[in-house]
């Protein structure tokens, strides 16, 4: 009879609870916007966080707040924007796509006796953990002679959600058929080398040291020493060179390739008649 009676109280007291709830589900619920889901629909779900936010859904929650501009996704390009605009009635600006470029040209290249003859020189052997941040606090500045090139323990590789980063010989490497310009490799980058740049761009500056010519040489046999002559033969007044670092305004710049014909270092790259780099290395570092 005991056990009736506990089965009896058990159920009366779920049955309770579930009126209470149902109450309380009532009492306190929220109507959700139904915007919500489609703009979600829009994005890609590959949270990478290239918009600012923590994730696809953090994103589309702040445009349908209006706490968040349109076309903030690099991942899912001018497609996802119209189509978020399309959904909030408004109308978005074409999202220009862009990929990530790593300001380095400092690949170790190596002759058959394994003498370093190009790149960035080492001053020093890293053994820690395979980490650029890690890397770059030992030995002042890393075990790279240049404290502003790659350290290319490949933390930018491992941020990138879509394969389009590599290492290559000391170096990290983009993809740019890969990449979609979240910019997440960037993120992680101790030494800010990676920046953003349109895909259909052929001449590429690729070196970050702001350091004097004579520094920069001791450092790395490819990096800029800020001679100028870029800037001389440039017919659109496309290059200047500030902290010793030529730079290229691309609002400017036709491509037409003259700098790289010029360069001493053969530093600055022309993609219509060669790829950046060397693309015959005999040794890796």
């Amino acid at each position: 009879m005991q056990i009736v009676i506990a089965i009896a109280v058990l159920g009366i007291l779920g049955l309770v609870f579930g009126l209470v709830l149902a109450a309380a589900s009532k009492v306190f619920y929220v109507e959700s916007d139904p915007r919500l889901e489609k703009l979600n629909e829009c994005l890609p779900g590959a949270n990478c966080g290239g918009c600012g936010y923590a994730g696809c859904g953090a994103y589309a929650e702040a445009v349908l707040k209006g706490e968040a501009p349109i076309g903030k996704c690099a991942s899912g390009g001018n497609d996802a924007a119209q189509a978020m605009a399309a959904i909030m009635g408004v109308k978005a600006e074409a999202v220009t796509r862009r990929v990530a470029l790593v300001r380095c040209s400092g690949e170790k290249i190596y002759d058959k006796d394994g003498n370093q003859v190009k790149g960035a020189k080492v001053k020093g052997n890293y053994e820690g953990f395979k980490d650029c941040l890690a890397a770059s606090k030992v030995g002042g500045n890393g075990p790279l002679s240049c404290k502003f090139g790659c350290l290319g323990y490949g933390s930018c590789a491992k941020a990138c959600k879509y394969g389009a980063m590599k290492v290559v010989n000391g170096v990290a490497r983009v993809d740019e058929d890969l990449c979609v310009g979240c910019m997440a490799c960037a993120a992680v980058c101790p030494r800010q080398l990676i920046v953003p740049v349109e895909p259909d761009r052929n001449v590429v500056i690729a070196c970050a040291s702001l350091a004097k010519g004579a520094v920069t040489t001791r450092g790395c046999t490819t990096g800029c020493i800020g001679c100028g002559l870029c800037k001389k033969i440039c017919p659109k007044d496309a290059i200047t060179v500030e902290k010793n670092l030529a730079r290229i305004d691309y609002t400017k710049c036709d491509n037409c390739g003259l700098c790289a014909t010029v360069c001493p270092k053969k530093l600055i790259k022309d993609s219509k008649v060669e790829t950046l780099g060397d693309p015959k290395p005999t040794v890796q570092a």
